[in-house]
């Protein structure tokens, strides 16, 4: 189990979908601290610490949308599970997506778990809740 506040790690390019999580978040009283990135190449940067990310906390877990502009989640998550330093973190994929090929080929690039989001604020607060449950409280995480 953590001592610390986990750090989860946003990658989502749809604003509509990052103040749902953060009121999710809030609403749902997480005991975690929420970072947010808009895209595949921003999330880059984060984890490598680059440009404005420099200061950035290396996340213990990330959440994955996979519909967004410049880079997707599908290459993002191929480039992070090669990354010898960044491959252990687990990446949730987090997106509105049921279609099975999507699925299928996000496993095939080392995903650790397929959400499809919910719709409503309470399902939202709840899958979260959920998520850190078994992610942050039960599972046994490696340390950044």
């Amino acid at each position: 189990m953590l001592e610390r506040r986990a750090e989860i790690l946003l990658v989502e390019d749809n604003d509509g979908d990052v103040e749902l999580t953060e009121e999710a978040f809030a609403r749902g009283k997480l005991s975690a601290n929420l970072s947010v990135t808009h895209d595949g190449v921003e999330a880059l940067d984060f984890l490598f610490r680059r440009g404005a990310f420099t200061g950035a906390v290396i996340p213990d877990l990330i959440l994955l949308d996979l519909n967004m502009p410049r880079m997707d989640g599908k290459e993002f998550l191929s480039i992070v599970k090669q990354d010898p330093t960044l491959k252990y973190i687990p990446v949730i994929v987090f997106t509105s997506s049921s279609a099975q090929a999507d699925i299928t080929d996000v496993f095939l690039r080392y995903a650790n778990s397929y959400i499809i989001k919910p719709f409503s604020l309470e399902e939202y607060i709840e899958v979260l809740k959920q998520v850190e449950n078994f992610w942050i409280k039960l599972s046994q995480l490696p340390r950044s």
